[in-house]
């Protein structure tokens, strides 16, 4: 009941309860307080640069995963190439060996490598050619977005210029793919 009242007063502009987004806010600030400045900023920087890329890499992998599952069944995870499942079971495996470390570990595509992606794509071309311009195209946006990808992974910098492109890069599949 409180639930529904609440809600009235909600629309109305009027916060009812704990702000979530302060205290989060605050949590941040306290973890990041014993570094620098120019370290601090640059981090916010490449932690939402992160977040836009951890984003679309799993929307290539849902992508990926539906279309596949449309066009060959239940089971196409047998039917990715080869030497990309051989090297998604092994991840997986060592993951599972580490049972320490908690998280997902029943999808083999989140344990395919971001550059696999595009392979698998290409290999499975007559699924997705009516929505992927060319391969040509797929290739170049990936290739130079894994690269991106993995400077970040690093915890090193980019230029402001390459903010830009990865954006231009991301917009553009999004775009194609109709997100």
């Amino acid at each position: 009941m409180f639930e529904a009242e609440s809600e009235k007063f909600r629309l109305a502009g009027i916060q009812i309860g704990a702000d979530s987004t302060e205290a989060e806010e605050n949590l941040l600030k306290e973890a990041l307080a014993p570094f620098g400045i120019a370290r601090r900023n640059n981090a916010l920087e490449m932690a939402r640069l992160f977040a836009v890329l951890f984003c679309f890499e799993n929307e290539i992998r849902d992508f990926i995963r539906e279309a596949l599952a449309e066009k060959e069944g239940l089971d196409w995870v047998e039917k990715l190439p080869p030497k990309i499942k051989e090297h998604a079971e092994s991840r997986r495996e060592s993951a599972l060996k580490d049972s320490w470390l908690e998280g997902e570990k029943s999808d083999l595509l989140g344990f395919v490598d971001f550059g696999q992606l595009a392979q698998i794509i290409v290999a499975k071309w007559e699924i997705f050619k009516d929505v992927i311009p060319t391969q040509h195209w797929l290739k170049q946006r990936m290739d130079e977005l894994e690269k991106c990808r993995n400077f970040i992974a690093h915890n090193r910098m980019l230029l402001p210029s390459e903010f830009q492109r990865i954006y231009m890069y991301i917009a553009d599949w999004n775009r194609v793919i109709g997100l």
